[in-house]
């Protein structure tokens, strides 16, 4: 009999000692909760302190203010209008190349060349034996057919894989 009460009363002890580690927990995620909850608005307050902080010192020191209707521009042309003629010593603008301007012909007379001597001549990697180009507008020149070799090639192959030619 007495050994039914132990049970019973370990049984109770137990049953109590899950229901306070049980509120530890709980306990234990409200504090968490409000230590993110803290730092939140400690965050939201040093934040709004420095906009006020900002405001003031624009203001004060640089007076910006938002851009009215008659700021904006309604074109490229009255952006370009805003510019300044270029000086003498100002560098050459930069130039891009499009797709588009490479002529069909020079398409269509490199993607019909011979099949390269080496598998490294496809990636264009093979050794080159033309002679090097000595004035930069003949190096300029010299890039745009090699760019336009490239292209050809790829466009080449591209029809290749796709079952249909340029």
């Amino acid at each position: 009999m007495s050994l039914v009460i132990c049970l019973a009363l370990t049984l109770a002890l137990t049953f109590r000692v899950n229901a306070v580690k049980s509120q530890v927990r709980l306990a234990e995620r409200q504090i968490a909760q409000l230590k993110q909850e803290k730092l939140f608005l400690e965050t939201e307050f040093e934040t709004r302190a420095s906009q006020q902080q900002l405001k003031a010192f624009n203001d004060v020191d640089f007076g910006y203010s938002a851009p009215t209707v008659g700021q904006y521009l309604e074109s490229e042309r009255q952006l370009a209008a805003l510019g300044k003629p270029r000086s003498p010593d100002a560098p050459d603008p930069i130039r891009v190349a499009s797709a588009d301007a490479v002529n069909a012909s020079v398409r269509t007379m490199m993607a019909v060349e011979a099949k390269p001597s080496s598998p490294f001549a496809v990636l264009g990697m093979g050794a080159k034996t033309e002679p090097a180009a000595t004035t930069p507008g003949a190096k300029k020149a010299k890039k745009s057919e090699d760019i336009s070799e490239h292209l050809a090639r790829f466009s080449g192959r591209a029809g290749q894989n796709t079952g249909h030619r340029e």
